[in-house]
């Protein structure tokens, strides 16, 4: 085994660059971090903002007698897109640009090898937008944010859908057997059997969303939320509801007048009563959320009646550390 050294990648959400590395042979550690800024050890929330002059990078080790310097270069430009001047996918921002981080001359001199061939392929109509620049200080993140895709993998595996990522790499490198590094975590969401689900869940919310049990109203957790942020599903992640389209429906229940995402609803007829209704449920999970009836506010006149149980709230100052920053715009105004 020769001396272990050490290779600094931008790729965008330093989630989504920790598993592809880590799947090399000879790769003893990746760890998500920020460089680039002046600011010594900075926070999530100070490079988050845009203001730091750091970047979301991961920093590799390896054996370079089992991977080349070479071989992590050819994964790094399958996780990307390289052409973005001002981001990646729907992660917008200075902290999110693309770039290769070089340690000694070698690196450089591979690494400007490399985009080279990449620009000389005509694979991209744009110029490859992906700086090459001398390694600076590295400030590993927070804690919660190692290991993501292994902590939470079914709001990872979203995270990656949701943001186009996983739609442009499948689309750009096709996503063939030669990829397996980019394809593993793109998997389609899969729910849990029911012995996972009672070990993730509550014994209420396991009676809620897979037994189609109905909360009494009043007394369940989010009816009378006031915060701003999202509601996602309890299994899976999926985001389903806003706190702005949330209103108070004299019912005892957390009432919606509108989807965030709805694509990740679906609607069935439920004729368990002698009324016919609407049973909503989650896309993803098959998570029965509750009842959709027309006496809303207008303009909709939807009222979709929701079990909190079936519920995961996420504060409008958390979505980022969640992996649901693409939805902050919904409380910037």
């Amino acid at each position: 085994m020769r001396k272990p050294e050490k290779a600094t990648f931008a790729g965008g959400c330093f989630w989504c660059m920790e598993s592809p590395f880590e799947k090399l042979p000879g790769v003893t550690e990746v760890v998500p971090g920020y460089t680039g800024g002046k600011k010594p050890n900075p926070t999530y929330q100070e490079v988050c903002s845009g203001t730091s002059g750091h970047r979301e990078v991961v920093q590799v080790t390896y054996d370079p007698s089992k991977t080349s310097y070479q071989e992590l270069l050819d994964v790094f430009w399958r996780q990307i897109e390289p052409t973005e001047p001002d981001g990646q996918v729907a992660d917008r921002g200075h902290q999110y640009r693309t770039a290769i981080y070089y340690g000694s001359e070698e690196q450089k001199r591979l690494a400007e090898s490399s985009k080279k061939a990449l620009e000389e392929s005509r694979r991209f109509k744009r110029p490859i937008a992906t700086e090459i620049l001398e390694a600076l200080e590295f400030y590993p993140a927070e804690d919660y944010h190692r290991s993501y895709h292994k902590k939470h993998p079914f709001k990872y595996r979203f995270y990656r859908s949701g943001s186009g990522r996983d739609q442009y790499l499948g689309k750009v490198w096709s996503m063939g057997k030669e990829d397996e590094n980019v394809n593993e975590d793109a998997t389609k969401f899969e729910k849990p059997s029911r012995s996972e689900l009672k070990r993730m869940l509550t014994p209420f919310q396991f009676k809620v969303t897979q037994e189609n049990v109905t909360e009494r109203p009043f007394e369940n957790e989010y009816w009378d939320n006031k915060r701003d942020g999202i509601y996602v599903d309890i299994v899976s992640g999926e985001p389903l509801f806003s706190s702005r389209d949330k209103f108070d429906s004299g019912t005892g229940w957390p009432s919606f007048s509108k989807a965030l995402e709805l694509d990740n609803i679906i609607e069935r007829d439920d004729r368990t009563l002698v009324t016919p209704r609407t049973e909503v449920r989650s896309t993803q999970a098959d998570s029965h959320l509750g009842h959709l009836f027309p006496d809303g506010p207008q303009p909709t006149r939807r009222r979709y009646c929701i079990n909190s149980a079936a519920l995961r709230f996420i504060p409008k100052e958390e979505l980022d550390k969640e992996g649901y920053g693409r939805y902050r715009k919904i409380f910037e105004n």
